[in-house]
């Protein structure tokens, strides 16, 4: 059992290395930055697949974060373990009355909140600037932006930490992180691709293949939810509203991340009371 008073010590501590290391400060500067960008060089053509004024805004900021947000949980989790056995913090937590699940769970926590809170509060702040401004301020698709990217963050955050209790070395673990980063905004578009130019594949199992990727989801769902008909993509978007739904498609990128999330700190979990702390 892991103890909820182990949990929140584990919290604290982390919390405070956290804070030394200005980990939020650097979230939030690569939030404010990335929004920035959009809204000084996107609002300067009048349309872009179909949307003006905040509402381009919003889609150009959620479609950059899909590809943003899974790098930083990445980077924020794909080492902790490793650091911490390599300078004896592991040995040094454990000889106190702190279970290992309950340190990992804190860790895992702190890291997911510290990702999500800037932009929480970010995205806030951006629909705020907006309706001071006279915009009107599509506040259903903020919220749809907010749970797309807590799922995506949480996911990404649990392989994170995988890849920390399985990789032992540091420098290999960094490689892994970059690797399943671009495997996952880049790669496996392309794989799919190449599949699609050499076999004759099914629909479905082309979208079941698309579907298995994660960012993938979370682009379906967000471009949906102001382009519910999907007409940007096509045929394909066409076939994805007919025979999925755009419901479906905000169901598929919230449960199936956050399962896939959950699987790979499960694994973690499991590897990280059977390892060495040293």
């Amino acid at each position: 059992m892991i103890a909820p008073r182990e949990v929140l010590a584990s919290i604290r501590l982390d919390l405070a290395e956290v804070l030394r290391s200005r980990w939020i400060v650097f979230c939030g500067l690569v939030y404010a930055a990335l929004a920035a960008v959009l809204i000084l060089v996107g609002l300067r053509e009048s349309a872009i697949m179909g949307f003006t004024g905040s509402g381009r805004v919003l889609v150009a900021f959620s479609q950059a974060l899909t590809l943003v947000l899974p790098l930083l949980a990445l980077t924020a989790t794909g080492q902790v373990v490793g650091r911490a056995r390599d300078d004896g913090t592991l040995e040094l937590l454990f000889a106190q009355p702190i279970g290992r699940g309950a340190w990992l769970t804190g860790v895992t926590l702190t890291r997911f909140f510290v990702l999500f809170t800037p932009l929480v509060v970010l995205m806030l702040a951006l629909g705020l600037v907006a309706a001071l401004a006279g915009q009107a301020v599509p506040w259903a698709f903020v919220l749809r932006v907010l749970g797309v990217a807590a799922t995506l963050l949480f996911a990404f955050t649990g392989i994170g930490m995988a890849l920390s209790v399985f990789v032992r070395h540091q420098a290999r673990a960094i490689t892994y992180v970059i690797l399943v980063w671009a495997l996952a905004v880049a790669l496996l578009d392309f794989g799919l691709v190449a599949l699609m130019l050499r076999w004759r594949l099914d629909a479905h199992a082309v979208f079941t293949l698309a579907a298995l990727n994660p960012v993938q989801d979370a682009r379906l769902a967000l471009l949906s939810g102001l382009d519910p008909e999907l007409g940007t993509l096509g045929p394909v978007g066409i076939y994805l509203t007919t025979r999925v739904g755009q419901d479906t498609l905000y169901l598929i990128a919230l449960a199936w991340p956050a399962a896939l999330g959950g699987l790979a700190w499960l694994a973690a979990l499991l590897r990280f009371r059977k390892s060495d702390v040293i």
